[in-house]
């Protein structure tokens, strides 16, 4: 009888070229295929909740895979996590019902991007966070965040190569705190993403934040439906998908 079983992901996007399997390039998905493979003695193919591009991490990735092997839960989380490397681990692990999709089934994710701000830069965080050393108003910044909820055409925040015609995405909710070290966590939740989409509106809004752009000038930018309009694209080691909601 093939089972479905779902899991969720924790991983460190550094030394991987994203989360899709690509020819001569390491993925998260061919590493996790190749040891699933190794437990259950099948061909594996796991799907995952959306696409992470090189150098981006996972709290809670989300992915499913369906399998032959009649190995219980407990057994195939453990064996799964003792051939993965170090920057990959299932947190998460369970059969489920046989409909569930981890990407057709997802209704929203939550993508969070780090800044680390200060005079000096950290070493602990130079692979999960922008250093900024720019002085940056996040008031301004929050502010003009708010200007993207609700369905829009974010056509100005898509990679130029983005290959997808449809361009509308609902976002149902952003935020932006800073912490004692000076960290700040933009988080943002949508029905869906585009290529560099949560990049590149960071990257905008640290224009917003350093005073290059106004609120109204900001808001200009996601009318224009021209990428060419918006601010730099964020480096991919600051962004993070935090959560898949089903």
């Amino acid at each position: 009888m093939t089972r479905n079983i779902k899991m969720i992901l924790e991983y460190d996007g550094t030394r991987y070229h994203g989360w899709q399997r690509q020819a001569n390039r390491l993925t998260v998905q061919e590493v996790l295929e190749e040891g699933i493979s190794k437990i259950t003695q099948e061909d594996i193919r796991v799907v995952g909740s959306g696409r992470t591009d090189a150098g981006v991490h996972a709290m809670n990735q989300v992915a499913n895979f369906r399998t032959n092997s009649n190995i219980k839960e407990t057994g195939l989380l453990r064996g799964i996590n003792s051939l993965l490397p170090w920057d990959i681990v299932v947190k998460e692990l369970a059969e489920v019902d046989a409909s569930f999709h981890a990407r057709y089934n997802a209704k929203s994710k939550i993508y969070m991007y780090q800044i680390y701000r200060g005079a000096i830069r950290s070493a602990l965080y130079r692979d999960y966070a922008w250093f900024v050393h720019d002085i940056l108003d996040t008031e301004k910044m929050k502010e003009a965040a708010q200007l993207l909820l609700g369905t829009l055409d974010f056509s100005s925040f898509c990679a130029t190569n983005c290959g997808i015609g449809n361009h509308l995405r609902t976002v149902m909710s952003v935020d932006m705190e800073t912490d004692r070290r000076g960290m700040v966590k933009f988080c943002i939740e949508a029905d869906g993403f585009l290529k560099y989409m949560v990049r590149n509106i960071v990257g905008t809004l640290v224009d917003v934040g350093r005073g290059k752009l106004s609120r109204a000038e900001f808001m200009r930018i996601v009318e224009a439906k021209d990428r060419k309009q918006a601010g730099q694209t964020a480096p991919a080691h600051g962004l993070f998908l935090k959560a898949v909601k089903y």
